[in-house]
């Protein structure tokens, strides 16, 4: 398995569908209104920008939906699982799990705020992180599980709930359970739950970058948590600590608070569009024997933020690159590896989880293919690229392997 695997096709420029969506939701005139009330709200000397009133609203209203009792507003998701993880004060030894097969950011916030970053490996079917091979890695210097609810496919937290409960840490207790929910916000968990709810652990962190299921003029995040020294403490670290602690500035600003707000109120109404043509390329790709589709978990237990597809176990590696390259140098279709393991794709997980190996992430990885899906591509795109996933299958089907 090569490192710095490549994650988009060799030539990406000219595609007529892009690799992935430059937005994931989209915005309507409500939004518009919204940043034109702001900046002549703000336009005034006497008011300026401060978000005061307009951060609060849009965290009280988002902790309402999530059934969580606090919410904390952040100029991004990265900096927002950061500051979680500060609150910790992982001491060198002190060791935070987490599912191979991820986004870098938050194993990289990981390392960066002092912990032991140990992988795992993901559940062949929803691939996020599998509970036994959890259980397996986890020991009394275990202090957090951070849980992925990854490419938008929530994962049940119970198992990871029951194993941190049985395996106190000597000097902190229970180890917590963090979520990443960057890529599912607004999915309901197996439990019912909307994710981000406090009985769905500890803090959940969620993600308003450009790309995300709702997005705040490009940044922003948000922690969900039941824990009030948590929030307290996340409130001091993104305003410089108070007039006590260390701090530093990472609010989510006026503009996209009032923006959140509006995103947040239809945000259903964007996941369900974004479900339902999910389950249509899954319908339109049923009998292509060569793909594993992506599990249908009703009930917005699946956001498809990605539309996975699996090429047969064969074909890992160059003749999945291969269909990648048919996609986009025949059809123009974009497609995307989202994500390779973090330890082949990013030098300094690499260096800091040496001797670390995960078999099967590496094997899924490898078979991992994403076509550009948005709910906004019109019937007819969406009808062509279903054909040429279909073409590009079959052509790569009758190619000889190497």
């Amino acid at each position: 398995m090569p490192t710095n695997p490549l994650t988009v096709p060799q030539r990406a420029a000219g595609l007529r569908w892009p690799v992935e969506p430059g937005q994931g939701g989209w915005y309507t005139s409500a939004e518009h209104t919204a940043t034109q009330k702001v900046m002549a709200d703000s336009d005034d000397w006497r008011t300026g920008w401060k978000p005061g009133a307009y951060c609060a609203g849009f965290e009280g209203a988002f902790a309402a939906r999530m059934g969580a009792r606090y919410a904390v507003a952040f100029n991004s998701g990265g900096t927002a699982m950061e500051m979680v993880l500060r609150h910790l004060r992982l001491a060198p030894g002190d060791e935070v799990i987490s599912c191979a097969l991820n986004f870098v950011g938050p194993h990289i916030a990981v390392i960066g705020q002092g912990g032991r970053l140990v992988l795992t490996e993901p559940d062949p079917v929803t691939l996020n992180l599998d509970a036994t091979d959890t259980e397996r890695v986890m020991s009394q210097r275990t202090r957090a599980i951070l849980v992925t609810h990854w490419n938008g496919a929530v994962a049940d937290l119970r198992p990871f709930l029951d194993l941190a409960a049985a395996h106190p840490h000597p000097v902190y207790g229970p180890p917590v359970v963090i979520v990443d929910a960057a890529r599912a916000c607004g999915g309901i968990t197996p439990a019912g739950a909307r994710v981000g709810a406090d009985s769905e652990g500890w803090a959940t962190v969620f993600s308003f970058e450009s790309k995300k299921l709702m997005t705040t003029l490009g940044q922003g995040g948000m922690v969900t948590t039941s824990d009030p020294q948590l929030a307290e403490h996340l409130r001091l670290l993104r305003t410089y600590g108070g007039r006590a602690q260390w701090g530093t500035n990472q609010m989510l600003s006026k503009a996209q608070a009032a923006v959140g707000w509006v995103q947040l109120a239809r945000l259903d109404e964007m996941n369900d569009a974004r479900i339902d043509r999910a389950h249509e390329r899954t319908r339109a790709l049923a009998d292509v024997e060569e793909l594993t589709l992506p599990p249908t978990l009703d009930g917005r237990r699946h956001l498809y933020y990605r539309h996975n597809l699996l090429v047969p176990e064969q074909w890992a590696g160059e003749r999945r690159y291969e269909l990648m390259n048919t996609l986009a140098d025949r059809h123009g279709v974009g497609s995307i590896i989202s994500d390779p393991v973090t330890y082949l794709g990013h030098g300094l997980i690499r260096e800091h989880t040496r001797g670390q190996h995960c078999p099967r992430a590496e094997q899924l990885a490898a078979r991992l293919l994403c076509p550009v899906l948005h709910p906004r591509i019109s019937a007819e795109d969406e009808a062509a690229i279903c054909d040429a996933i279909r073409q590009a299958t079959a052509s790569t089907a009758r190619t000889p392997a190497a």
